[in-house]
């Protein structure tokens, strides 16, 4: 429609709202395919991710497992919820280490000379490390059954899981970008995201029951968000009951998502403008 003047009317706020988005959308995925074709392509990258979660499943099955007592299943049962969880959250972080390592390479001064959007870039990360995860994961589950994993979750029950972990993995995600764009200091980030991630998950239920800790530490070991995601994921995969652990795990990821996300941005912002 024109107006009177023979003019076609300005595009409302909401249509131009909506276009940036979709360019941001775009661009993310773009950005993310570029990542994923560079990772898949690069054997040492995947063998390293992988890796780390294997040893792990074969240390605590074979060396600790005999040692500690997890009730009525088998311990190669409970440990595959706690090894999952960690997966999701190494392999997250470590978009921290490569939004660092694109600064150094000089990748992002090319990035702001395209035409795309700010937060494309590391969106773009964060989108990739989420589908790093699910091939990461899909690696340990078949190790996991090979050593004596036998989850009875149904279907549904596994597609709730993998949600709760790839949304946990999307919050971690904004935490390593975040490290790495105030860090940014390749060993340094990389210091700092392993000193965030091994306390939180052996101080959770994640390789031992919680009930032989101190009282303290038990409480503090019970509310924080690894625990939380770990009980869910475990109680999906093994059908035990739920309860309103899923909604706590899923609150907790959303929680660091809101805290985390905006100061990516920010800090991405200052760290382009410098």
């Amino acid at each position: 429609m024109m107006n009177t003047l023979g003019l076609h009317p300005p595009a409302s706020s909401a249509w131009l709202r909506g276009r940036r988005f979709a360019w941001t959308v775009t661009d993310s995925l773009a950005i993310a395919r570029r990542i994923l074709v560079r990772i898949f392509r690069s054997p040492e990258e995947l063998a390293a991710s992988t890796s780390t979660p294997i040893i792990f499943v074969l240390l605590f099955r074979y060396v600790f497992g005999g040692a500690i007592n997890v009730g009525h299943t088998g311990y190669a049962n409970y440990l595959m919820a706690g090894i999952f969880v960690q997966t999701v959250a190494i392999t997250s972080l470590a978009a921290g280490t490569g939004v660092a390592q694109d600064l150094h390479s000089g990748l992002i001064d090319r990035f702001r000379s395209l035409p795309i959007a700010r937060s494309a870039v590391i969106s773009g990360r964060v989108v990739a490390t989420l589908v790093r995860n699910v091939f990461t994961l899909v690696i340990v589950a078949a190790v996991g059954v090979v050593v004596g994993f036998r989850p009875e979750g149904g279907a549904g029950a596994w597609v709730a899981a993998l949600g709760l972990l790839l949304l946990f993995g999307f919050a971690i995600s904004w935490v390593g970008v975040t490290v790495g764009l105030l860090v940014r200091n390749l060993e340094a980030v990389q210091n700092v995201t392993m000193t965030l991630i091994f306390p939180l998950t052996f101080l959770s239920s994640a390789f031992v029951p919680t009930q032989t800790m101190p009282g303290l530490l038990r409480i503090f070991v019970a509310h924080q968000p690894m625990t939380q995601v770990v009980d869910a994921v475990r109680a999906l995969v093994l059908a035990y009951p739920v309860g309103p652990g899923a909604w706590l795990a899923a609150a907790w990821s959303l929680a660091i998502v809101a805290a985390f996300a905006p100061i990516a941005v920010y800090a991405y912002g200052r760290a382009t403008t410098r």
